[in-house]
């Protein structure tokens, strides 16, 4: 199959990287990053722009896009390649709203019957005040729209809550969220408007420090499987049945009787409280980092899952083989991150850590120059250990990553430990 990926950061690495290993595609990508690159043919295109997007996709007679980022969806590009006749893996523009804005992802959660906290919509920082006047600390404030996993804050300090509205007030609404507590878990769904296929769980680490102390951010690594999860419920399965049945299908329904019928991945950003399990989130494309450790344990089947999912035939298309493996990814970021990153600084030591067996390094912000490898964002590289066990799969990961070295890189030491 001839596919193009768009997308520069570790996620799309890993789905790249992911086709590779099946075997049998031709695959490009766009922009991409220095390590994209060292595997596939890279092209640089701006993909929120539809039309070009289109118009490569036509010319270069691809049989699937696959879209990875959150931007290029919300600008419509899966909306302009599918009037060109070119299988789009990703939601519509209307459907990707549910990632867009969470005001619209409440309202579909609302009309789908769908476990989430109660929240407020605040346009004004008298209403912020208001609603957060009436809640318990912690507070959850996010910002209505896309914010580069940047946009939500969970805090006990009111002053902050305020400032954090304050910043993102001037872009939109802010939804102050009632406070949720328990074990986050993702879970991927492939879906075609009707038929949906999960993958795996995982779980990432948002906060920038060890004991998920500090800023929240993109995410700074995950693993997967979960094994709290499968003594929870009995199995993993049980538990992916359950929110198959009571989340996924009931939203995917909620969105066509919407007139938003949605395809492609819907991220499911889960909570598993005392009371069940209930909705943080919804994304409309793969989650990152957790695609950099569900997607090292599918063995086969992957292509032939997006297509489908594109093109609308999910239900005939045969199931993912999986590994009886463990994955656990390391993110190493730039020091300042996830404020003013430090960029253009050295990255050195990738070859010899890929060199060690079970690992695998995915870049995320990397460029090339006179001085070799360069940090070119915040969050450079995801370091990915796979093996037999989630143990051995995390040892991998640290020793990958301890033969790295970015000055001032930042990692945390405890991502997978207490699993």
């Amino acid at each position: 199959m001839r596919i193009l990926v768009l997308g520069s950061g570790a996620r799309e690495h890993a789905i790249i990287a992911a086709l590779l290993a099946e075997g049998g595609h031709d695959v490009t990508a766009a922009p991409g990053n220095a390590g994209i690159a060292t595997d596939v043919e890279t092209v640089r295109i701006d993909i929120k722009q539809p039309d070009l997007v289109t118009e490569f996709a036509v010319d270069g007679g691809f049989d699937l896009v696959v879209i990875g980022p959150e931007a290029p969806l919300v600008a419509g590009v899966a909306d302009a390649l599918r009037k060109a006749g070119v299988p789009a893996f990703g939601p519509t523009k209307a459907a990707a709203a549910i990632e867009g804005s969470k005001s619209f992802a409440k309202q579909i959660m609302a009309q789908a019957g769908v476990p989430t906290g109660a929240d407020v919509t605040a346009t004004t920082m008298a209403e912020v005040q208001a609603a957060l006047d009436s809640a318990t600390p912690p507070y959850v404030l996010k910002a209505d729209g896309l914010a580069a996993g940047k946009g939500v804050i969970v805090t006990d300090d009111r002053a902050a809550a305020e400032a954090h509205a304050e910043a993102f007030l001037p872009d939109g609404p802010i939804l102050i969220e009632e406070f949720l507590a328990g074990p986050e878990v993702s879970l991927f769904v492939l879906t075609d408007g009707e038929h949906v296929v999960p993958l795996a769980p995982a779980q990432d680490f948002k906060r920038l420090g060890d004991g998920d102390a500090g800023p929240n951010t993109g995410g700074m690594g995950a693993y997967s499987p979960l094994p709290w999860l499968a003594e929870r419920y009995g199995s993993e399965q049980a538990f992916v049945d359950e929110v198959v049945e009571t989340v996924a299908l009931p939203t995917i329904r909620a969105m066509a009787a919407h007139g938003t019928p949605f395809t492609g991945l819907l991220y499911c950003g889960l909570i598993v409280t005392d009371a069940g399990v209930k909705v943080i989130e919804f994304n409309a494309r793969f989650g990152d980092p957790e695609t950099q450790v569900v997607l090292p344990r599918i063995e086969s089947g992957l292509a032939d899952a997006l297509l489908a999912a594109a093109n609308g035939t999910l239900g005939s298309v045969a199931p993912l083989v999986w590994r009886d493996s463990a994955a656990v990814a390391v993110v190493l970021a730039s020091e300042g991150y996830p404020g003013d990153p430090m960029t253009g600084r050295p990255v050195e030591g990738v070859d010899d850590a890929e060199a060690l067996e079970g690992v695998q390094v995915l870049h995320a912000a990397t460029g090339r120059g006179e001085q070799g490898l360069t940090a070119t964002g915040g969050r450079v590289l995801n370091v990915v250990g796979t093996g037999a066990t989630l143990a051995e799969a995390r040892e991998r990961a640290y020793a990958g990553l301890g033969r790295i070295s970015l000055l001032g890189g930042q990692s945390r030491s405890d991502i997978a430990a207490k699993a």
